[in-house]
């Protein structure tokens, strides 16, 4: 059964089958801020303020990260990784920690999920890598390492744009892609590129009055055969006074000649030559650069408000080449899920993962429902989105910081990590106001464990006072007692309200996981919900 997964793809990957995977896809995001921002605009329809704390970015060498970082060497040797990437990690940790911090929160970030992809994939399994050209050159690297370098198959450069300035540098117009696979036994179909404009002038010139193209082939082979029927002269020319004999029995040639398929020289003792025409020529042996596919910008009936969304010629490419019908195929960052649309086009099963459920609900609604004729439950399953709150507390025992996520997400909220003076924040619900232009925000914080005290709230009451948001929204697991209950309103309510257009909305508000699931949200003004508002979906925690 094809699959669809919310959440992190390490925790999804841990849980998966080894050796279970035929084809991996990844394209990984690294500017994360840039591409994330961009879908949060296209949802919303206003653009955020302080876009770049929008979304939380992962790419910080925090505690956590650090942890990782230090243990990544004994990660290394568990899956069997050699010892001397295990030292090279080392002084890439010294070498990047002071000078660039996030390319190594980055790396460290990845190479965790590449050990885990090795295990999932198959020994006949390939895998395919879309590389930011800024990180790329570290990430052959670790490929080398988790891959090993016999594996290594090609570095594809695909030229994702037409023009693009550059200051003070070329124009960058190009992607990196790196194949690699499990072992030296992989599935290759051998697929070609189509003829550029100048081949096809240049080596089929001819042309049919249909207008069908052709260039010219000999007829003949090399040396004399002594015996048989394509020694003998045919038509009255006889090759073997050249030292050469037909390449094919006179029948045969007569049968070409009758279709037209002949070209025969104009001066009189002119060799006659065999037409190959263009449009049943199978076209070029596929090539590590391909120029041939047209951009994401010029195909407006695919674009989904992506900014790094790839062309489904691409992804088909690829899984053309390197699977076979009912193969699984797995994209762990599937984003608007263009390799499952190609995978399903090509008859493969697949596997997709996204952190961010917005894209799952875009994927779900747009992609699978609208686009393919997809029923979740019959062609594909949902998995990873709590439909209970059995759901949530066991997504909430798994991964807390996961948990977070989906409850700020679940509300039409945004995350964020933009800390301030009185501690952090777990993401903004961004609603608009009559005076003035940009969108205002109600900072969110989440609570999933089972004792919530009002110090919560009044950390909470503190974030509200010293940022710019309006307004303060609390999400806890649990309903809370009568009593404590009573206590949380009283000190709510002494924020007091948000007066809009002669409404008053109270400035601290609390839900709690169930009312969410409910379909309960706070109450703001104009909520910038998502287009198309759809229905919680289901999933199967719970």
């Amino acid at each position: 059964m094809n699959r669809l997964y919310y959440g992190d793809c390490l925790t999804v990957m841990q849980n998966m089958k080894s050796a279970s995977v035929d084809l991996i896809y990844l394209d990984p995001p690294f500017n994360s801020d840039r591409t994330y921002n961009n879908i949060y605009k296209d949802e919303t329809g206003r653009p955020l303020p302080d876009q770049i704390d929008a979304f939380c970015d992962m790419w910080e060498l925090d505690e956590e990260t650090e942890r990782i970082v230090r243990t990544m060497p004994v990660l290394m040797r568990d899956a069997g990784v050699d010892d001397s990437a295990a030292e090279l990690w080392k002084l890439w940790l010294n070498a990047l920690r002071k000078t660039r911090p996030k390319l190594l929160a980055y790396l460290s970030y990845m190479t965790q999920r590449l050990l885990q992809m090795k295990v999932i994939l198959k020994a006949t399994g390939s895998i395919y890598l879309h590389c930011d050209p800024t990180a790329a050159h570290y990430i052959k690297i670790m490929m080398d390492s988790i891959f090993w370098h016999e594996n290594f198959r090609s570095e594809i450069v695909w030229k994702r744009t037409s023009a693009h300035s550059g200051a003070r540098r070329p124009g960058p117009v190009h992607d990196t892609i790196l194949f690699y696979t499990k072992s030296d036994k992989y599935a290759w179909t051998g697929t070609y590129q189509d003829y550029d404009d100048l081949y096809v002038e240049t080596f089929y010139p001819h042309k049919d009055p249909d207008g069908r193209r052709w260039s010219r082939a000999d007829l003949t082979g090399a040396g004399v055969v002594q015996d048989g029927e394509t020694g003998q002269p045919w038509r009255g020319i006889n090759v073997s006074l050249k030292g050469r004999h037909w390449a094919r029995k006179p029948a045969d040639l007569d049968k070409l000649d009758a279709e037209g398929r002949i070209h025969w020289p104009a001066r009189e003792g002119g060799m006659p030559r065999l037409k190959l025409y263009l449009d049943e020529q199978p076209g070029i042996p596929l090539q590590d650069v391909w120029t041939d596919i047209r951009p994401i910008h010029n195909l407006a009936a695919e674009r989904m408000g992506y900014r790094t969304q790839k062309p489904v010629e691409l992804l088909k490419r690829i899984i053309e080449s390197s699977s076979k019908p009912d193969d699984v195929v797995f994209d762990p960052f599937c984003g608007c899920a263009t390799t499952i649309e190609a995978a399903h086009l090509l008859k493969r099963q697949w596997v997709g993962i996204d952190i961010a459920i917005h894209a799952i609900k875009r994927v779900a609604r747009i992609r699978l429902e609208d686009r393919l004729g997809l029923k979740e439950g019959t062609d594909f399953e949902l998995d990873g989105v709590p439909r209970n709150l059995e759901g949530a507390q066991d997504l909430w025992d798994r991964d807390k910081y996961h948990f977070q996520k989906w409850a700020v997400e679940q509300i039409d909220g945004f995350v964020t990590s933009k800390r301030t003076a009185d501690g952090g924040i777990d993401g903004r619900l961004y609603f608009g106001v009559p005076w003035r232009p940009e969108l205002q925000s109600m900072v969110i914080e989440v609570k999933g464990g089972k004792n919530v005290s009002v110090e919560s709230l009044r950390a909470l009451r503190g974030v509200l006072d010293n940022d710019e948001a309006l307004m303060a929204g609390l999400i806890i697991m649990e309903p809370l007692g009568s009593a404590k209950d009573r206590n949380f309103h009283r000190f709510m309510a002494e924020a007091g309200d948000l007066e809009v257009q002669g409404v008053e909305y109270p400035k601290m508000q609390i839900l709690t996981v169930g009312e969410i699931l409910d379909g309960k949200r706070f109450n703001t003004p104009g909520v910038a919900r998502l287009r198309a508002r759809q229905p919680t979906l289901p999933g199967s925690l719970g």
